[in-house]
């Protein structure tokens, strides 16, 4: 568990849930929607952590629901990462980053940095109509959009792509 207890968004994609890293414990929301409705209706998650994988998407639209989850405005590196990465992540560099963040008069907190495609994470992943319900549990299926899509080449070079792209663009901003 990470020092400090902070609120994050996860993604399971082969059962398509949020799952809410609530101050240090995690809690499966009841469908594909983050509301107020959603958590008050959410569930201890207790299946295989190795699954989860942080989302992209950590702002809140609903305006009861971000305040009581208090998210923050995670680095590109760290988004799509798996659970115990992202808490190897936080007890390495977390404080330091929020430090950083604070220094500079910037606010971490992703309900601050809204995203104008944030409408369309409140829908409910899309898939093909001949897919099955329940995809393989490997990222490549977890598509950069948050929705969950069958797996094919064009989409898997997609999310590399942005995802080295992202990276590449963070070091090269930490050395300049």
């Amino acid at each position: 568990m990470p020092l400090r207890p902070i609120d994050a968004i996860f993604v399971h994609p082969k059962q398509r849930l949020y799952v809410v890293y609530y101050r240090g414990e995690l809690w499966r929301l009841p469908r594909m929607k983050i509301d107020d409705r959603s958590w008050q209706n959410r569930k201890p998650y207790t299946d295989d952590n190795s699954s989860l994988y942080l989302s992209i998407h950590q702002s809140i639209s609903d305006p009861v629901l971000a305040q009581k989850l208090r998210t923050l405005d995670l680095p590109a590196a760290v988004r799509g990462s798996t659970l115990a990465r992202f808490e190897a992540w936080w007890e390495a560099q977390g404080f330091s980053w929020l430090k950083d963040r604070l220094s500079t008069g910037e606010s971490p907190l992703a309900a601050h940095h809204t995203n104008p495609l944030s409408k369309m994470f409140d829908s409910p992943p899309t898939l093909p109509s001949d897919s099955h319900p329940s995809l393989p549990s490997d990222d490549k299926n977890f598509s950069h959009r948050g929705s969950v899509q069958a797996s094919t080449p064009a989409i898997e070079e997609d999310v590399f792509a942005d995802m080295l792209a992202a990276l590449t663009d963070e070091v090269l901003d930490q050395k300049l």
